[in-house]
């Protein structure tokens, strides 16, 4: 009779969690496997079994946290209105970061490295915001390029994010600061005839 498999999906998903909660507060470099496991109350032999080594099991947490921004992020709605599409954009990237801060640190934290893809895969986060900008250049909203304009949006998202996070606003100040920013950086990338419109008629939150 064989040994019982202990290395199983419930020890491999523990060790992501465990791995994700650590890289939030240290970086990278000076994570260990057996600080892992020890945090997982297992071994380092089930890393090694599980992920093959410490860049394996970093991956896994990069995974998931992709998978997850991506899940909140195609969640949004599509309406007929471009601009409000990418303001609930906006708001769903800033409330999967409040939701998941352990994630979005392993993502976008300062701990961390961060090179974003130079194509956007179907999987990417980064697409339904391309497509909502592709909608609005086409329906001439927008005037400009679109991976320009997206940078420029998650740029000042990230900042936004980060600084609440890291408790440099209260609630309503951060609520303040995320519309009038975000909708400014809309407006910054406006045709002229919209720009003069929105300053009147701002897209709904």
């Amino acid at each position: 009779m064989g040994r019982p498999r202990t290395n199983d999906a419930t020890v491999q998903a523990r060790l992501v969690e465990c791995a994700t909660e650590l890289l939030a507060t240290r970086p990278q470099e000076s994570l260990t496997v057996r600080a892992v496991a020890t945090a997982a109350e297992t071994s380092t032999a089930a890393v090694y079994s599980l992920f093959g080594d410490k860049k394996g099991l970093i991956g896994a947490v990069r995974d998931r946290a992709v998978a997850s921004l991506f899940q909140a992020v195609t969640a949004v709605p599509t309406s007929e209105d471009p601009l409000a599409d990418i303001y609930a954009l906006a708001t769903a990237y800033r409330r999967w970061g409040r939701e998941h801060s352990h994630l979005y640190s392993v993502l976008f934290g300062g701990v961390q490295s961060f090179t974003p893809s130079e194509t956007v895969g179907i999987d990417d986060p980064v697409r339904p915001l391309i497509a909502a900008i592709d909608r609005a250049l086409t329906e001439s909203v927008l005037d400009g390029e679109a991976t320009p304009i997206a940078v420029s949006l998650w740029v000042t998202l990230h900042g936004l994010v980060t600084l609440e996070l890291a408790g440099a606003f209260d609630t309503p100040t951060a609520d303040a600061a995320f519309r009038s920013t975000i909708l400014a950086t809309l407006r910054g990338w406006t045709t002229p005839e919209m720009f003069r419109s929105l300053r009147h008629d701002e897209p709904a939150p």
